[in-house]
């Protein structure tokens, strides 16, 4: 997903901060079965934290994004040259500040960068202190449930016992599902975004079109590529194939309307020759430059083994939803009509068994050309609703309704 433009830099600057969640004391336990005694988050916060506490948002971002949600910010350590123009502006500024869906006037936003990482986070591409060498192939596969248990270790570290709410876009919605029922009394409100509840036979073979194109790059060499030539190729390819998936095709035809085929767009033996091809290998060149594969791969791992019953140690989905309903916890679930990355099929799956179960929640549709990008550039389309939603957490439902229906 591309960063939003801007035509100048904000004027609020941020910076990474750094929590060490695992240490020898107290070391990390993948769900793949390995141990860490050594894990960093890079994180970022807007707004202030309340005296009690009790006003803290989690924000989980999605497949190619960064704790780096709002404002601007021109450098993160440890990033290996990966913190290019396109990472400097916030991807949800749009959605984060005084006034905004996410107002930083009444909420402390906090975002992680995922474990296994590549902007500053503990990752593959990170040096192991043991070897002096980047962990590379050896670092462990991580699961959404890795992602969620590390950031409630971040979540202790700033000694917040409960949030307020939970929101997350795309891959960042299916860890919300993770975060319900694995810390069930620590949530109130749960947000999904353009999410799902499981990972569907079409979003299988697309993400495993990635892994396989990185994996057959002769470059990637298994993970340990570091100090040598990169895997490009299959960087850009596995970066064309989502592409195609988070921007709807309208969308894509009248961005590459006005390109032109440049003119070293050729490969070893085909010349480019549409501006759509050139605009989609573009797309691929650029994102090579800020993301790292080991990082992406593990990623498209995670989604392509997400499972919440397993995680959360239950049998189905009823017993799943209804940890939910015991916690009083109310879902917003955002559905996009464009969406070719989480259809909206996915989003009804998920409310209807919210709503099995007798969840309270709403489910709004967003009407939008803009494909499954809709929730990074649209904020007028959201914004009423998260603001509704947040706001009425705060309070009982008879004093919610005393106060905005005058009664």
């Amino acid at each position: 997903m591309f960063p939003i433009p801007m035509s100048a830099p904000p004027s609020n600057t941020t910076q990474a901060q750094f929590a060490r969640v695992a240490t020898p004391e107290n070391p990390f336990r993948f769900t793949c079965g390995m141990e860490m005694d050594d894990l960093t988050l890079a994180y970022e916060t807007y707004g202030s934290l309340n005296a009690d506490k009790t006003n803290a948002i989690l924000l989980f971002h999605a497949l190619s994004g960064s704790q780096h949600a709002a404002g601007y910010c021109s450098t993160v350590p440890n990033t290996n040259g990966r913190w290019t123009d396109d990472c400097h502006r916030g991807w949800w500024e749009l959605f984060i500040g005084p006034g905004k869906a996410l107002d930083t006037d009444k909420f402390f936003i906090i975002c992680a960068n995922f474990v296994g990482g590549c902007y500053g986070s503990t990752g593959p591409a990170s040096l192991d202190a043991k070897t002096g060498k980047p962990y590379a192939s050896k670092f462990p596969q991580v699961s959404t449930a890795d992602v969620v248990r590390s950031q409630a270790r971040l979540l202790d570290l700033l000694g917040i016992d409960k949030l307020h709410a939970v929101i997350g876009p795309s891959v960042g919605g299916l860890m919300t599902l993770n975060f319900a029922s694995l810390f069930p009394e620590r949530v109130r409100l749960i947000v999904s975004i353009a999410s799902g509840m499981r990972t569907t036979v079409l979003s299988r073979l697309g993400v495993f079109e990635q892994v396989m194109a990185i994996e057959n790059d002769p470059h990637f060499k298994g993970g340990n590529y570091y100090g040598g030539p990169e895997p490009e190729y299959g960087m850009a390819l596995a970066r064309m194939i989502s592409h195609k998936t988070f921007v709807h095709l309208d969308a894509i035809e009248r961005r590459a309307r006005g390109d032109v085929v440049q003119a070293g767009d050729q490969l070893s033996w085909y010349k480019v020759g549409h501006n759509v091809e050139s605009y989609m290998l573009h797309q691929g060149k650029k994102f090579v430059k800020r993301f790292d594969a080991n990082t992406y791969v593990r990623i498209c791992d995670m989604w392509l083994r997400y499972e919440p019953l397993r995680d959360a140690n239950v049998e189905n989905h009823g017993e799943l939803f209804a940890i939910s309903r015991q916690a009083g916890h109310h879902w917003l679930v955002f559905s996009i009509d464009s969406d070719f990355c989480f259809y909206p099929e996915e989003q009804a799956e998920l409310v209807r068994w919210l709503e099995q179960a007798g969840v309270s929640n709403m489910h709004i549709t967003v009407h939008s050309e803009k494909g499954h990008d809709s929730f990074l550039l649209e904020p007028a389309l959201y914004t009423p609703h998260l603001a509704y939603t947040l706001k009425r957490g705060v309070t009982t439902d008879a004093a919610w309704e005393e106060d905005n229906l005058g009664l």
